[in-house]
């Protein structure tokens, strides 16, 4: 099996090369990866900057891969269609540092990577760890592959695409695994209102979860329940349910 392992938080982050150890059980693994962090760029893509590619190398002077001056949607689209060989039978996108569920897999580069691979049809899972004091990523990437293998088992269909969270280690070992949808509640943003030493203000967004979370199970409850959350996800945003009213609305004629 070829994979084709990418993130948002670039190329020299610890999730990405303990995911990368592991997935090279289940094949070969070639990183693409942005140079930068990029979390919360979302889906961008780079249309009027050329995008700069590197190889970046291991301390052993092998190989990990390539770095792309771009964004996480860049490096997928690039890989596929320039620096692989051939189109890879897996994408994987991870690991994330901190989750991403309810609304933030809107604006999630972790989650774009793997939608970006679901264009291509090809099977395409976004893995992330809740964020706490320290990030133990190897069992981390231990846990995302067996729930990765556990996909791939289920033969789904070419371009599925998984939104995969699990819970920090300090919880202590998973409660288990849940299919659960995606969160639509609101999160606790906010701005804080600074100034700089030149006294000019600036601000900085906030944040706290999502402070409503009753109701439906989704991937935010469940995973601060300490269960690894599954989504299934899909990118086509129009509102089907609505498609016979609004069709059936008076237009004008112009």
């Amino acid at each position: 099996m070829r994979i084709l392992l990418t993130n948002d938080d670039g190329v020299f982050a610890p999730g990405l090369r303990a995911l990368r150890k592991e997935l090279q059980r289940l094949g070969d693994v070639t990183v693409v990866a942005p140079a930068q962090e990029q979390s919360g760029v979302g889906h961008s893509i780079s249309i009027l900057t050329p995008l700069v590619v590197k190889t970046v190398d291991e301390e052993d002077g092998t190989t990990l891969g390539y770095m792309v001056e771009g964004s996480p949607a860049d490096s997928v689209k690039l890989a596929i269609l320039e620096l692989m060989d051939r189109p890879p039978d897996l994408i994987v996108s991870g690991i994330n540092a901190g989750a991403n569920v309810g609304i933030n897999v809107l604006y999630s580069g972790t989650v774009a990577a793997a939608i970006e691979g679901a264009f291509f049809k090809i099977t395409s899972i976004a893995v992330s760890l809740e964020l706490a004091e320290h990030f133990d990523y190897p069992h981390a990437a231990k846990q995302a592959v067996r729930v990765i293998e556990a996909i791939l088992a289920n033969k789904p269909d070419p371009g599925s695409l998984f939104n995969v969270n699990l819970p920090a280690h300090a919880r202590g070992e998973p409660q288990g695994v849940q299919t659960v949808p995606m969160g639509i509640g609101r999160h606790g943003e906010c701005f804080e209102r600074r100034t700089d030493p030149r006294g000019r203000t600036y601000y900085w967004l906030s944040y706290a979860p999502p402070y409503n979370l009753e109701g439906e199970r989704t991937d935010v409850s469940s995973l601060a329940e300490g269960f690894i959350t599954v989504t299934p996800l899909h990118f086509d945003l129009t509102h089907r349910q609505q498609m016979n009213q609004v069709s059936g609305w008076t237009w004008p004629k112009l």
